[in-house]
């Protein structure tokens, strides 16, 4: 999912050339899941930025051809995006196999990549999953930031819940929404692995959500959300697999350099 604004970042972050090599994070990313077995890409970007993307992709990858899906075509038109659902709604056409989702963003490490992989192996119709990783993994040094906070039950998820203030005090304690947490304690980074059946039950959901929300110009129809949704209604099944990586991601300008540095031997 490459069609965010960045408002935060102030720019094109998908693009941002944080690698030795002016890779972005997207690209380690297609390099990891390519050496995890994944066959074919595809970027779901938004149409001013696809000249962009288009351009980028030929320099890092000339030997790799990826399927490119405009989210604003999936419409109706809007300045803000309609969230990760409708984001990976507008690319069904565009999928017929076992799929995962990440966002262009966000550097999950090779070893998540081979955990999904395997997910989508042994996946099937109503069978979801998670790659989940640490929270100690994901929160910066210093701020706070918004983390999906996963509860599991027998390597099942049963809930998942948006949690502002996540951070590490001075002290190495871990807190989430005010509360001390487990550094282990999973979280949701955004990277789901589905049968492309799920597209049915995605598309109901869709349509319930712009029925009720179509004149709010803010409202976001979100994965996670239409995730929990779907499980309490029986229909999805989500395994929770743990990822002992560390998760990387931009979202404000000052994240640059610690990511660049980060990335700078992998």
């Amino acid at each position: 999912m490459a069609a965010g604004l960045g408002s935060r970042f102030g720019g094109v972050k998908q693009l941002a050339k944080v690698g030795p090599a002016g890779q972005a994070i997207l690209d380690f990313s297609i390099r990891d899941a390519r050496a995890a077995g994944f066959g074919e890409v595809v970027l779901i970007i938004r149409s001013e930025i696809e000249a962009d993307v288009r351009e980028h992709m030929a320099g890092q990858h000339p030997d790799f051809e990826a399927i490119y899906v405009r989210q604003d075509d999936l419409g109706p038109p809007r300045d803000k995006p309609w969230g990760t659902l409708h984001a990976v709604l507008s690319a069904a056409e565009a999928i017929d196999a076992p799929f995962a989702v990440i966002n262009a963003d966000d550097y999950y490490g090779p070893e998540s990549f081979g955990l999904a992989s395997a997910q989508l192996r042994d996946g099937g119709e109503g069978i979801a999953a998670n790659i989940a990783f640490e929270i100690g993994n994901t929160v910066p040094p210093v701020g706070s930031v918004t983390r999906a906070l996963c509860q599991v039950a027998d390597g099942e998820l049963t809930n998942i819940v948006e949690t502002d203030g996540c951070e590490r005090q001075p002290s190495g304690r871990v807190m989430a929404g005010g509360v001390e947490v487990a550094a282990n304690s999973p979280v949701s980074m955004n990277l789901w692995c589905f049968d492309p059946s799920v597209m049915g039950p995605f598309k109901e959901r869709w349509d319930a959500f712009y029925e009720a929300h179509a004149d709010e110009p803010k409202s976001e129809c979100q994965l996670p959300t239409v995730v929990g949704e779907l499980m309490a209604e029986g229909r999805l099944t989500v395994k929770v697999v743990a990822s002992p990586e560390q998760w990387i991601g931009i979202t404000n300008p000052d994240d640059f350099d610690m990511v660049k540095a980060a990335l700078a031997h992998r």
